[in-house]
């Protein structure tokens, strides 16, 4: 089956005071193009993650993000209470003592004072927290790996009945193709009959026919054409990652539509060449989308 290289996932993970996010999305590119914004702790990892991402997803423009929120509980910086006690104490004396006015608003005063903020100490990574992260990274890349496979089931439904108009189509043409021989070879012998006086090789006549409706056939076309329709299914319903080659196969679909409406010189042939063309228009624009 094939996969879409469009997908979302997200996943949250608790440890201690820390809610843990991996949120990851992807886009369709030629390769693998992988954006990450990771917090700091978890930086160190990067390289793993990247090698992670990497053999999951193979391709596509991929944005992936890893933050950290915590606690209401867990101040990122707490109040010194003890220290701000003791400026409050020390500039109540000093100020009694000298005969000096005492600040009216002391809570803006006290905290301009020297570390009255407590600054955390720089966090280490554990390996517990990482084991945690690590399960959160991979589980927000399964849910894209499951959403690509969802799409990518959407996406070969839409192939195969695209495939399916084609060689409907193809089909179509056979009873304009068998009686346009018919017509060429009778207007020819009408354009002769209307030209008095005039004497012609019968063999000839019927050589130069030949070569003409020769280079109107399009059998080969057909024949590759039908070709390509069934090697396009079967490289849907092979191993993954066939977005190029699918690509390469839409192309040659289009030569050999293209040459049959080169050689096609009837109106309802045309016609029904056009409808080809359009069926696998939206098979190329969709095949960029897979993986």
């Amino acid at each position: 089956m094939i996969l879409s290289m469009t997908g979302y996932g997200k996943a949250t993970a608790v440890f201690q005071d820390k809610k843990i996010t991996a949120e990851i999305k992807s886009l369709n590119s030629k390769a693998l193009d992988l954006s990450a914004r990771i917090a700091p702790i978890y930086r160190e990892k990067e390289m793993e993650i990247r090698s992670l991402i990497a053999s999951q997803l193979e391709r596509g423009k991929i944005e992936f993000n890893l933050w950290i929120e915590k606690e209401e509980a867990a101040s990122d910086s707490p109040l010194n209470g003890q220290l701000l006690g003791t400026y409050y104490q020390q500039i109540h004396q000093i100020c009694t003592e000298q005969g000096i006015p005492e600040p009216k608003d002391y809570w803006l005063t006290l905290m301009r004072m020297p570390d009255v903020m407590v600054r955390n100490e720089v966090q280490q990574l554990t390996d517990e927290e990482w084991a945690v992260a690590r399960q959160a990274v991979e589980q927000c890349i399964q849910q894209l790996v499951e959403f690509r496979q969802q799409e990518g089931a959407a996406l070969q439904k839409k192939f195969e009945e695209k495939l399916s108009n084609i060689a409907s189509l193809l089909a179509q043409i056979e009873p304009f193709e068998k009686a346009r021989t018919e017509k060429i070879r009778q207007r020819i012998e009408e354009g002769l009959q209307s030209i008095p006086n005039v004497e012609y090789d019968r063999g000839r006549l019927e050589q130069e026919m030949i070569y003409y409706i020769e280079k109107l056939d399009i059998s080969e076309e057909k024949q590759r054409l039908t070709n390509h329709l069934r090697y396009f299914q079967e490289t849907m319903d092979g191993t993954r990652g066939q977005g190029k080659k699918l690509g390469f196969i839409a192309q040659e679909m289009g030569r050999e539509i293209n040459t049959t409406g080169s050689k096609s010189n009837q109106a309802e042939m045309q016609n029904i060449v056009v409808m080809m063309k359009d069926e696998l228009e939206q098979i190329k624009e969709q095949v960029l989308n897979v993986m």
